[in-house]
Formats: C-alpha cells, sequence, structure tokens
C-alpha cells in the first residue's frame, strides 16, 4: 500500500490472498461498449489497437473499476485456424461457418501463429498500449479461449460432442494441437503487458458435461494447458455452472473461478474458502433491464454473501457486459460497490435477501 491506499493490483491482489483490502474489487469486463465511447460501430471499433485501449482507459476513469480488459471477442481466436468473424450493431461479435469441416481434416491440423492473425496482433498492441499507460496499478486481464472448449467454433457443437464421444484419438490429436496454440497466445499476452489471463472454459461446466466426463477430459486439459502459461490464471466458466467441480478446478492451479447467478453464492463462497476467490455473479442479461435501485441491491447481495474475509471480486457471471445495459446501471454498480463493498463488512452479519 502508498501511504495506506490500494492500488487496484494490490486490492485484488489482497483478496485473492482471502484477506480484507480497503473495499471489495469490482470488474467490469467492457468490450463492445468501448464502441458507444468512440461513437463508431463494433466492427470499426475493434480495427484500431489504439482506439480500443483510449477507451478501456476512458472507461476506466468513469465507472472507476479494478480492472483493464485486453480481449476483444472470442471468434478472434478462430481466424488464425481459418475462421472469420460476423459483427452486429448491438452485439459481441460470432464466429462464421466453422473451419474444421469434418473430423478428418484434424489429422492434418497444424498449430498456427497467434501473431500471425491481425485481429490478435492488435490485442496484443492494446495490451502493450496500456501497460505503458497503467504500469503496475491496475490488472490487465488477457483472456484466452480453453482448448476444451474452443472447438464449439472450430468445428460447430454437434460435431465437437460427437468428436468428443466417438472418436478419442481425433479429440486427443485436437487437444494438443489447440493446447500449443492457447500456450502460445497467452504467453504472447502476459509478454505484450497483460497481468492474467482469464481461461474461457464453458464447455467443462457441469451445464454442459457431466463431473465424470470432465475429470476425464476437460479437467486434463484445463491441467497440461495451465502449467505451461506463465502467469496467473483465472477460469471463467461463461455463466456455466461450477460447483459440483469447484474442487477439481482448484487443483488445476487457477487463482479465480468465474460463478453463475443460478448457483448459491454463499455456498460458492464456503466451498472455495481458502482455495479459490470467486468472480461474479451479477446477472449480465438481467442488468439490461434493471433500474439504479436493483442494480445497488443485486451487488448489496453478493457482496454480503461473499465478500467477508476477501477472496471475492464483483463481477457480471458471464465475462462480458452486454451491449444493452445503460450507462445508468453501470454507474450504479460502481457506486454501490465504493458504498457497500468499504471494509470492515460489519452490515453484512445483518444482512436479509
Amino acid at each position: 500500500m502508498n501511504g495506506g491506499e490500494f492500488t487496484s493490483l494490490q486490492r485484488v491482489l489482497t483478496t485473492l490472498d482471502h484477506r480484507e483490502p480497503d473495499r471489495v474489487p469490482f470488474f467490469l469486463l467492457l468490450t463492445i461498449t468501448g464502441a458507444k465511447f468512440a461513437e463508431c460501430s463494433i466492427e470499426t471499433y475493434f480495427s484500431d489497437a489504439s482506439q480500443v485501449a483510449e477507451m478501456q482507459l476512458r472507461m476506466h476513469e468513469r465507472y472507476r473499476h479494478d480492472c483493464l480488459y485486453g480481449f476483444y471477442y472470442a471468434s478472434a481466436e478462430v481466424e488464425p485456424f481459418g475462421g472469420s468473424t460476423h459483427f452486429f450493431s448491438d452485439g459481441p461479435p460470432n464466429a462464421g461457418p466453422p473451419p474444421i469441416h469434418s473430423p478428418q481434416h484434424i489429422d492434418a491440423l497444424t498449430t498456427p501463429d497467434p501473431e500471425s492473425s491481425p485481429v490478435l496482433r492488435r490485442v496484443l498492441d492494446t495490451q502493450r498500449l496500456l501497460k505503458s499507460e497503467v504500469g503496475d496499478r491496475i490488472p490487465i486481464i488477457g483472456v484466452v479461449m480453453s482448448p476444451f472448449s474452443i472447438p464449439v467454433m472450430q468445428m460447430g457443437f454437434e460435431r465437437y460432442l460427437n468428436l468428443m464421444f466417438e472418436e478419442p484419438e481425433r479429440f486427443w490429436k485436437l487437444m494438443a494441437v489447440n493446447e500449443a496454440f492457447c500456450v502460445n497466445w497467452a504467453n504472447a499476452q502476459l509478454q505484450a503487458g497483460a497481468t492474467a489471463i482469464c481461461y474461457f472454459d464453458p464447455v467443462s461446466s457441469t451445464t454442459v458435461i457431466s463431473r465424470d466426463h470432465y475429470l476425464k477430459t476437460g479437467l486434463k486439459v484445463a491441467k497440461q494447458t495451465l502449467s505451461r502459461i506463465n502467469g496467473p490464471t483465472a477460469t471463467h466458466l461463461a455463466s456455466g455452472n461450477c460447483l459440483p467441480i469447484l474442487e477439481d478446478i482448484a487443483t488445476t492451479g487457477t487463482a479465480i473461478v468465474g460463478v453463475s447467478v443460478l448457483e448459491d453464492l454463499r455456498e460458492l463462497k464456503q466451498s472455495a474458502k481458502g482455495k479459490l476467490s470467486l468472480l461474479g455473479n451479477l446477472n449480465g442479461i438481467e442488468m439490461a433491464r434493471w433500474t439504479a435501485a436493483q442494480a445497488e441491491a443485486a451487488v448489496k447481495k453478493a457482496i454480503a454473501e461473499a465478500g467477508p474475509g476477501g477472496g471475492f471480486i464483483v463481477a457480471d457471471n458471464h465475462g462480458e457486459i452486454p451491449w444493452q445495459v445503460s450507462d445508468e446501471v453501470l454507474i450504479a454498480i460502481s457506486e454501490a460497490v465504493h458504498r457497500w463493498g468499504e471494509y470492515p463488512l460489519a452490515w453484512a452479519e445483518r444482512y436479509e435477501d
């Protein structure tokens, strides 16, 4: 601490150590919202690394949250494999047709260089610019799609599930290619200035597959991949359930898990105590319809349930703030965290939902 004041990075590191900093940290994982600030289309916004960096800094100044989000959109990671991206006027970019047309395609698949992709080079440029501006004061969050989950965009969901269950040899060949790409991409971001890497892994959620199957597949992939990433990681299941596999996730070496609004936050906190910190669990879909009062109530509830003792970062539960969420609501979330998140949380002992 500097003169008793925490920087955002110090605040986050303290809570990850399961201790209480000055207040509960919070992340606004803002991506396409930056296009509103830049007053341009989403496609134009992501075409300019310096513009993305500038808007991240402007949004941070306005909302007073505790991170900068060095992430563009998920389908960017499929482009080096021959994929494409479709842009929309009011929502996140989506992946185009899957570049892996058949399981046989995997036999000749090789690992592309992340920096062969223009969009991924722009992501790295953005992270370099952010690092040059904020140094070690504010965490810069990089993102990778997990090797286990990116095949949904590489192949399509049905074809990938068929591969997973019916062609294990090709499945593991695809995992090897994806693991190498994921590690290279994560480490390139860390070298560019990212403080930590968010490992998005929604297919591992028990919303999608059973715990038994996760132990045989997604968990093995995560352990192999995360052990080769040269920096701290957070695992995010993109609003999928995690409680049945929470203790398993803790064995991967990740520090944080993104948790769903569909699960009990108090139960999650108890299960994760001393092993993982929690990130969440504000409902991003409902957030688009919230009033300022509803935003404050949701933040207050989350802090009461998971804030005591550290180990909790307030954020949305999916990993991206929707386009439809208003500036008024984002300001209300910020004000609520600054009002109700100051430690010690004596009021939380008396909180009733």
